[in-house]
């Protein structure tokens, strides 16, 4: 009897990386990167998707019959059961049906997951979350996403809205986030964020080397790491003011929830190594009550770019 196996999907605002997972876990192909560009039709990301599953199965030369299921995050509110998306601040989805889409293209079973919910989920499973049974999750990268892990179960709430903790309103003066309200967590401490920042501190005439970088879009990760590693001031200030704003927001989380864990991961996060989790944890305190405080751990998250990978072969793994 032939192999069978299982490709995971992370989509995010600015890439799809791409996985095929044999019957022991095992990642045994993966496709790193796929641009999604901003601004792009909605048909053009669903064609970047169906290209990644293309190419891993070309380059992996694993025929389709031989995969048993298909799973993807997605970074916005999702209908789980239907597949399809019903918004996203950073893709050109609204009431999107994917599912029927990609269904329609490999014949497999298609399933989708909030990105970060399937982050903090594959964690759990399988990298720094295992053993704890109440974990909240904050994933930065071109967004910020939350995902939560209450009694040892994934928390999605009803419809499978829940666990937006990137869209808490932190300051409702604040700057204009991607979801249409203001002064949102994903405002101030996303790349989409720290971007915005950069260039209203390059407006105003002052230096950065990220400053061609944010001309119009996003920095990537591995840029904002030389900026910091480099001094690079604004740099340094867009970071202090993203890793402000998730103490905030965690010391609330904290006296909400009182979880065993607060998990940080994403892009940005892995990036620049424990900068942002030391830059937390010397605020964080003096957002929550003392009592709650002191049976919480923070630490980030050990599967890297895997995380939402793994949490979509673990949802793949609930659905068989």
């Amino acid at each position: 009897m032939a192999e069978t196996y299982r490709i995971g999907l992370d989509v995010g605002g600015t890439k799809v990386l791409g996985a095929i997972f044999d019957g022991e876990r095992n990642i045994v192909h993966r496709l790193k990167k796929k641009s999604t560009e901003q601004g792009a039709e909605a048909e053009n990301v669903e064609q970047v998707i169906i290209n990644v599953v293309e190419e891993l199965l070309d380059s992996s030369g694993i025929p389709l019959d031989q995969i048993t299921a298909i799973a993807s995050s997605i970074p916005g509110v999702i209908d789980q059961n239907a597949g399809v998306v019903l918004f996203t601040p950073n893709l050109p989805w609204r009431n999107y049906d994917i599912g029927s889409a990609m269904l329609r293209r490999f014949g497999v079973p298609f399933f989708i997951g909030n990105d970060v919910n399937l982050g903090v989920l594959g964690e759990y499973r399988f990298g720094a979350a295992r053993g704890f049974r109440n974990v909240v999750g904050l994933f930065v990268g071109t967004g910020v996403g939350g995902g939560l892990i209450l009694n040892g179960e994934l928390y999605t709430g009803n419809k499978f809205k829940a666990g937006e903790l990137g869209h808490m309103t932190l300051d409702p003066e604040g700057p204009l986030c991607g979801c249409g309200k203001r002064g949102c967590l994903e405002a101030f401490s996303s790349k989409q964020g720290m971007s915005a920042y950069i260039r209203k501190q390059v407006s105003r005439g002052r230096g950065s080397l990220l400053a061609k970088a944010v001309q119009e879009g996003v920095f990537k990760s591995k840029k904002l790491k030389k900026a910091l590693l480099a001094g690079d001031a604004v740099a340094m200030e867009a970071v202090d003011r993203a890793c402000h704003y998730l103490a905030v927001a965690t010391g609330s989380l904290i006296n909400i929830f009182s979880p065993d864990l607060v998990l940080y991961g994403g892009g940005v996060v892995e990036a620049v190594g424990d900068t942002f989790l030391e830059k937390i944890l010397r605020e964080v305190d003096d957002y929550c009550m003392a009592e709650i405080r002191s049976t919480v751990e923070l630490k980030n998250a050990s599967l890297g770019d895997d995380s939402v990978l793994y949490g979509a072969l673990a949802l793949m793994e609930e659905q068989a």
